[in-house]
């Protein structure tokens, strides 16, 4: 099979769909693969590394997308790629379509097969594609939250972990899912008082386990949310339904009554959004101010720590990605639901359910696509 590593070119995306090691694996199975010109390098990847792993560096965007049967990315095609995807050709990365609705036309007129990172599933039905970046994500919603409440960021002017003689800052955490556990993770590290809120007793249990008394689990349909985020210094988005645009939870009323110079963290953007007030942000421009409320909504976080996003999301896609190229997604996805599941786009045809409620479509099972 031929496959074909474009350059990432969203606004400050420096991961990369490949790294040389998941290269190395695919081209001793008999597969080619090409890779454009510095596609890794801000990853700390090489043309000469590439090179030795048996992939072909080729120049231009175009060549990739021209003569490769799967094209393997990180983020979602922007307009230039969509116009280059061609009929039949697969596409693996990541799609967020439910709040995508160009990009969603742009992949049903190209007649192509777009399977989504984000949708895959497993048998316990987690995202096992989504995780490691949800994982990565969370983790840097803290570290982010923290500098953003420095005063010279126009935040309240708060360290987090406190200072001897002085309280910590307080965090709550919406959702109790991975970007949610993640984000505890170095809250509780920097000694922050953390709320984590989750509408599952059962999961909320489960962090109460793991975290001990260093969380305040709190169920969703027991608490005044807008008294809880009026006390709060650092608000961070972490909920999630799967392929779906993010509830917004938080409204603007609600803005009202938070701290000046408080904190949101909205990590479900690349889905919509949480809090109503969010909107896509680069690392160019990672803030803007609603309210005397910082927000900062930046729709790659992982993208700024490349290297450690790219191996961890290599661990995750390549099994399947290998899959895909030895099989071929007919019978890849025909012998494996979980893999089906990824199935958002096929020739044409939305196959997946949230995706078609969202924007209108008529709506195909990726089983019947299949058939």
């Amino acid at each position: 099979m031929k496959i074909g590593v474009p350059k990432e070119i969203k606004s400050q995306e420096n991961r990369i769909g490949l790294t040389p090691e998941s290269v190395k694996i695919l081209t001793s199975n008999g597969n080619e693969v090409m890779v454009e010109n510095n596609g890794g390098f801000e990853a700390g990847f090489y043309n000469e590394q590439y090179k030795s792993a048996g992939a072909k560096i080729v120049d231009k965007a175009e060549d990739i997308f021209n003569d490769s049967e799967i094209i393997v990315k990180v983020k979602e095609p922007q307009s230039s790629e969509v116009k280059m995807i061609k009929e039949n050709q697969i596409v693996f990365t990541y799609l967020h379509l439910a709040a995508a609705k160009e990009l969603t036309k742009g992949l049903v007129d190209s007649k192509s097969v777009c399977i989504a990172y984000e949708t895959v599933t497993d048998n316990n039905g987690r995202l096992p594609l989504l995780a490691p970046m949800s994982a990565v994500a969370g983790r840097m919603s803290v570290q982010a939250g923290a500098h953003c409440l420095e005063k010279n960021q126009k935040g309240r002017g708060l360290l987090l972990g406190g200072a001897p003689g002085v309280d910590p800052g307080n965090v709550v955490i919406l959702g109790g899912g991975v970007v949610g556990e993640n984000a505890a993770i170095i809250a509780t590290g920097m000694k922050a008082k953390v709320h984590i809120v989750d509408k599952s007793e059962k999961r909320l249990d489960e962090l109460s386990k793991k975290f001990g008394d260093l969380i305040i689990p709190k169920l969703s349909d027991e608490i005044d949310l807008e008294k809880l985020i009026s006390e709060c210094d650092l608000l961070v988005g972490g909920v999630l339904i799967p392929g779906a645009e993010a509830p917004k939870l938080v409204t603007k009323k609600m803005l009202k009554n938070m701290k000046r110079g408080s904190v949101i963290v909205d990590v479900a953007i690349d889905q919509g959004g949480c809090v109503e007030t969010s909107k896509p942000t680069t690392f160019a421009e990672p803030t803007y101010i609603v309210d005397d409320i910082v927000h900062y909504c930046v729709a790659n976080m992982p993208g700024g720590v490349p290297r450690t996003s790219t191996i961890a999301l290599n661990k995750a896609t390549l099994p399947f990605l290998s899959k895909l190229a030895t099989d071929g997604y007919l019978k890849a996805l025909g012998d494996d639901p979980n893999f089906l599941a990824g199935l958002n786009v096929h020739k044409g045809q939305i196959t997946y359910k949230a995706v078609a409620d969202v924007f209108g479509y008529d709506y195909l099972t990726a089983k019947d696509a299949l058939n």
